[in-house]
């Protein structure tokens, strides 16, 4: 990758400037992206089990015994600066699994942090039904409030209970080692992974983080049939995203049963080649392998418990 190109993927992972290293963000057409390898089928899922797939970067479409959750959605051929038709931004490496339309009604929406491949406006606009949205502290305003039912932002340790049509959600706001800023200055942004919570069953969600003890201490808060872990843009950006290795890790601490890897062969943000995370991951569960049950966009797992 072009130091230029570069630049611009690791202000976006990061939240720096995009917009000052983008100039020929627009130059290559959206058209022609490779499809997902896979295609969820969400209207077949049965509301009396957890069902979860990956459909890129760190956008995971859940039913939690009926209940529809939609992790930081990126949804569109880019990411970064929305610019009315279109964003300034890297440029997706494989579609999204499932177009909005072909989303069902969601019930909530979960919101790790501010950057732009986690917080993408055009996305967050086009989710299907009024859901309610939760969002690390200093984040809100960045929402396009008209499409949700409710809006608020969850502080580390906070906890809220989602009503819906479906069934009520318990979710708790949780630390994770990253940070927020969007924009390079705005730092007051908070940032949050999330455990989410239903018929006596949980699910972990990292959000953004780099390698930290805190997991150990959310085994308390398990057991987890699931944790969605990032994986990608370690290098050189280890100090605000962890390892695979490290992600196994963590997710061992915090006591979790399966293994979801997200955050990577999505889009070009960093150094490592595009397969290597998942290799990777691989790797470090080899003497575990039922437990990593995703490895490619569109992949889908249902959850028995």
């Amino acid at each position: 990758m072009k130091r230029r190109g570069f630049i611009t993927a690791a202000s976006v992972a990061l939240g720096g400037f995009a917009a000052q290293h983008a100039a020929g963000g627009l130059a290559a057409s959206d058209h022609g992206v490779p499809s997902a390898p896979h295609t969820p089928d969400p209207a077949s899922w049965a509301d009396n089990a957890i069902t979860l797939a990956w459909l890129g970067h760190a956008t995971v479409l859940i039913n939690f015994y009926g209940v529809r959750v939609l992790t930081d959605p990126a949804l569109f051929p880019r990411i970064g600066v929305d610019a009315w038709i279109t964003s300034i931004g890297p440029r997706r490496l494989v579609s999204c699994a499932l177009p909005p339309s072909q989303l069902p009604e969601i019930d909530l929406v979960l919101v790790s942090h501010a950057h732009f491949d986690h917080l993408d406006t055009p996305s967050l606009a086009a989710v299907r039904g009024r859901p309610a949205a939760l969002m690390a502290k200093g984040t809100s305003d960045l929402l396009p409030r008209k499409r949700y039912s409710s809006v608020r932002e969850l502080g580390w340790g906070e906890s809220v209970r989602i009503d819906s049509s479906r069934g009520d959600l318990e979710v708790r706001a949780i630390e994770v080692k990253h940070w927020g800023a969007r924009l390079g200055r705005d730092t007051y942004r908070g940032y949050n992974g999330y455990i989410l919570r239903r018929e006596r069953r949980a699910l972990l969600f990292g959000g953004d983080t780099a390698q930290t003890p805190l997991f150990k201490s959310y085994r308390r808060d398990g057991p987890y049939e699931a944790a969605i872990m990032p994986i990608g843009a370690y290098d050189p950006w280890i100090r605000n995203h962890c390892s695979p290795e490290q992600s196994v890790a963590m997710a061992d601490a915090a006591g979790a049963r399966l293994f979801v890897p997200v955050h990577h062969k999505t889009f070009q943000l960093s150094h490592e080649p595009f397969d290597e995370p998942i290799e990777r991951t691989e790797a470090a569960l080899a003497a575990e392998a039922d437990r990593l049950v995703v490895r490619e966009a569109g992949d889908t797992v249902r959850v028995d418990t």
